[in-house]
Order: C-alpha cells, then sequence, then structure tokens
C-alpha cells in the first residue's frame, strides 16, 4: 500500500511507532497492520533475541564487545514468530530472565548500530511497514511517513506488564531513556497518543485518518 496526492509520486507506507514499556506499541503495530494490509516489525524483539543468546551463552550482559559478537553471529528472524540461529524463541524471549537483560543489551552502542542496519535493510526489502521500538521514528526511520508515540499511565503499563511487575517496568523506563544510545524519546513530528484513554480501534481509525 501506497501513500500519495492523485497524480503525485506514491510512496510505501511507512508507519513509526515509539514508546516505553506497555504501552501498546505490539498490539497497535498488529492492528494497524491487519488493517492496511502491510507487514509489521517488531524490533524489540530482535534486542530481545540478542538478550536470550547472551543468556545462553552465559556471556556477561555488560561485557560490551561479547554481547556485541554475540549480535553480530546471531541469525534473528522476526514475524508471527521469532526464531534465533533457528529456535524457535517466541516465547522464551517474553521470559522475566530476559525481560531483566534487555535494557543492558540494547544500550550497547554496537548492537544497535547493527539492530539499526537490520530494520532499515527489513523496510526496504518489506516495501515500507508498520515499525515498533524505541528509537524507530528517532534514528532508525525519521523519514517515516507517520510517527506515533504511544504513552500511557504508569499504573495502565504496569498492569499490561504485570508478570514483570511495576518496579521493573519502571527501572527499564530509566535504563532506555537515559542509555548515550539511541535513548528513549519522542520523536520529532510524532504524535501522541495516551492509549489508556483509546481502544485500540479507536486509534487505528485515528491513525488511519492520518495517513
Amino acid at each position: 500500500m501506497t501513500v500519495g496526492a492523485p497524480g503525485a509520486a506514491s510512496r510505501p507506507i511507512v508507519i513509526a511507532i515509539d514508546g516505553p514499556a506497555g504501552s501498546g506499541k505490539s498490539t497497535l503495530s498488529r492492528a494497524l497492520a491487519a488493517r492496511l494490509g502491510i507487514q509489521r516489525l517488531d524490533t524489540g524483539a530482535m534486542y530481545r533475541a540478542v538478550a536470550w543468546a547472551v543468556l545462553q551463552r552465559q556471556v556477561d550482559p555488560t561485557d560490551a564487545d561479547a554481547v556485541a559478537d554475540v549480535a553480530q553471529t546471531l541469525a534473528i528472524d522476526v514475524g508471527d514468530r521469532v526464531s534465533a540461529d533457528g529456535t524457535d524463541i517466541t516465547e522464551a524471549i517474553r521470559g522475566v530472565e530476559v525481560s531483566a537483560t534487555v535494557s543492558a543489551v540494547a544500550a550497547n552502542p554496537a548492537v544497535r548500530a547493527l539492530m539499526v542496519e537490520r530494520q532499515r535493510q527489513w523496510v526496504a526489502s518489506h516495501g515500507g511497514g508498520v515499525v515498533e521500538g524505541r528509537d524507530i521514528g528517532s534514528v532508525v526511520l525519521p523519514d517515516a511517513v507517520l510517527k506515533l508515540y504511544l504513552d500511557a499511565s504508569p499504573d495502565v503499563r504496569a498492569a499490561r506488564r504485570s508478570e514483570e511487575g511495576a518496579e521493573a517496568v519502571a527501572r527499564r523506563d530509566r535504563l532506555d531513556s537515559t542509555r548515550a544510545a539511541s535513548p528513549l524519546e519522542v520523536p520529532d513530528g510524532a504524535r501522541l497518543i495516551d492509549t489508556g484513554a483509546h481502544s485500540v480501534e479507536e486509534i487505528v481509525k485515528m491513525v488511519v485518518a492520518w495517513l
């Protein structure tokens, strides 16, 4: 699907969705992709896959070079299911241990540089798509057709991530917002959406109208 005025050159739809943990990025990206008939990429799953591999290989998450080596050699496939080096890790990467490790892995500049390149390649090969994460509109796809920044109250987000707990969610917020490499921030030109104040269907209708 493409956008553009009649008679003008059209361009593929690229929607960038950013926001903190529990803000509803995955729920909205799935709904938008289904409504628009385009693909979606959960970039957070890519970092979680690296964190999973780091734990599996008993690598110290704070050893920047060793973690970067893991990321460099890891074959990651993200779709309806997530695999790493051919192993289905869809459920495993949502576990508490990976959740506690992923922010440290994602703060690694070398890992981020590698993942950003892979994410841009994904968009190019798919002719656009809905891409969710924490630096999509600001770093990965600053020229996206539409940038969204999702948020909700701490209580709402903690309830959505009840398996992690409010304290763990708050810790991830701090780490993601203060890291030196591509910190979580509201991208220039992004539309802010309080997902605690609207239903998914309401938000989808708003976004479609903005395209």
